[in-house]
């Protein structure tokens, strides 16, 4: 349910958005900020609160998001002003962090041969809950009122709130020391800058002084950011850890990933409810062209299973190859697959099987990479890349349906070229995604690093100088925690014993 919930915060608002400015008595450039006002506040909050997750508890700070989700409702239900919804807007960004935390209470409670099913499962709600996104809106605003999709929101996290506090325990698996407030401020300016200029800059202008303000605020930020991490014993992000093979290259084909999954989520309805006189259109109200989309959303379902016994069989760099590939042929097939109805749902239909396959994979290479003790932070970090991709996709989508127009009706409107280009461009970064996971080393797995003997491991530290063992690509997790309940016992390492010959 966490993944819902998740993506339900993000698809809300967006089917009523053209409806918003009359509510609430804004101009439309104003009532966009209900969408980008969440996506900052998650960016910012996913890698925090993921890190207090791995520091001060996991159940506890699913709670803390869930809490925040549903006062974010609240507010924005109860206040029926502007500033009031954005300001629940913003409180209902912070609830991002459940899906990787989430992932790590996996890890650290269940048996390993059930992990990747389970992992697989959670990626899957994201989908279900993008796909109830784009419906369920426009049913609850036209029956309910506007204020009920808010209702039915903080609804949702207080269930889940309640069910949470009676199942899930706590994990055990806690990382001591101080938090990097320094490394998360740094961080929070440096993602919100980016993000705020990527959103903004077709509205703003690309060349505009508030898009590159926008750019040099984040260069700066970053850059103050990554040598302070560095030097921080107890950094927000470990980019030590982060800059290992395995999961550096997941985390670039995460974000290309995001790039081209947003793709079929952004441009199918549009295409289903644009005008007949367009030439390619439907002309399908805004609340059945979400419902096009259920079947896509159930793929997710049905294709979670799947991906966990491809994890089994093949591994989780080989079933990452296939989803990414599944993606390609997927986009491919769009750029043909115009003609009708069924046709288009069936091209966004296997376009999400390949987004299922994928996105199961992720969080099993981040685990076989990462001590136990990090394992929500990494995955926030993933996630939150993943996030960073769909914004650039949101950016040049929009970029092209603009640009490439024709005249219908005395309005432009995107022509079927514009969307071709757009499908053409999930095809690509599908297969620069499939790129980069052909180079992901082989992991030993998150419990399998144990299996590894003690004299190995002492004969490999005696060899390795300090620098290369922080930094080796392929090396298990360095953690004495590198599985549930598993715990590696190093031994010391003395010096041997000259062999003297017998008398």
């Amino acid at each position: 349910m966490s993944g819902v919930i998740v993506a339900l915060q993000h698809t809300l608002v967006v089917p009523l958005l053209g409806e918003f400015p009359a509510l609430l008595g804004v101009d439309f450039a104003s009532a966009s900020w209900l969408v980008t006002v969440t996506l900052l506040t998650a960016s910012a909050a996913t890698p925090i609160l993921s890190r207090l997750a791995d520091m001060f508890g996991k159940r506890r700070m699913m709670l803390v998001s869930l809490a925040t989700i549903a006062a974010g409702s609240v507010v924005a239900a109860v206040g029926g002003t502007f500033p009031a919804v954005l300001v629940g807007r913003a409180l209902q960004g912070l609830g991002s962090a459940l899906v990787p935390i989430g992932i790590a209470i996996l890890r650290d409670e269940l048996p390993e041969e059930r992990v990747p099913g389970a992992t697989a499962m959670m990626s899957a709600t994201l989908g279900i809950g993008s796909a109830l996104g784009l419906p369920l809106p426009g049913v609850l605003y036209a029956h309910l009122g506007w204020q009920a999709i808010f209702w039915s929101s903080a609804l949702a996290a207080a269930v889940l709130f309640v069910a949470i506090l009676a199942v899930v325990p706590e994990s055990p698996v806690r990382t001591p020391g101080r938090f990097d407030i320094g490394g998360a401020v740094l961080l929070s300016i440096a993602l919100s800058a980016l993000l705020l200029g990527i959103s903004k800059g077709g509205a703003w202008g690309w060349t505009s002084d508030h898009t590159l303000g926008a750019a040099i605020i984040a260069l700066l930020a970053f850059g103050v950011w990554f040598p302070y991490e560095l030097r921080v014993k107890q950094p927000m992000v470990d980019l030590r850890t982060s800059a290992r093979r395995p999961v550096l290259l997941t985390n670039i084909s995460g974000l290309l990933c995001g790039i081209s999954m947003y793709v079929n989520m952004l441009t199918t309805t549009q295409q289903l409810a644009a005008g007949r006189d367009t030439g390619y259109g439907f002309g399908l109200s805004v609340l059945a062209a979400g419902l096009c989309m259920v079947p896509a959303g159930l793929m997710m379902v049905v294709f979670a299973p799947v991906s966990a016994r491809m994890i089994e069989r093949v591994g989780a760099k080989h079933t990452l190859l296939i989803g990414t590939g599944v993606l390609v042929v997927a986009y491919v097939t769009r750029v043909f697959l115009t003609g009708s109805i069924p046709l288009i749902v069936l091209g966004a239909m296997f376009v999400t099987v390949g987004t299922a396959i994928a996105y199961a994979t992720m969080p099993m290479l981040i685990m076989g990479s990462v001590p136990v003790t990090e394992t929500a932070s990494a995955n926030g970090l993933n996630t939150l890349l993943r996030s960073v991709g769909t914004s650039i996709s949101s950016a040049i989508i929009s970029a092209l349906l603009t640009t490439v127009t024709m005249r219908v009706g005395g309005r432009y409107v995107p022509t079927l070229g514009a969307f071709e280009l757009v499908f053409a461009l999930g095809a690509l970064t599908a297969l620069a995604a499939m790129a980069v996971a052909a180079r992901i080393p082989r992991t030993a797995g998150f419990a399998a690093a144990a299996n590894k003997s003690a004299d190995d491991e002492t004969a490999a530290n005696e060899s390795a100088e300090p620098d290369a063992i922080a930094g080796s690509a392929d090396e298990p997790a360095p953690d004495e925690l590198v599985g549930p309940g598993v715990v590696r016992i190093r031994r010391p390492s003395f010096p041997r014993r000259p062999r003297t010959a017998r008398r």
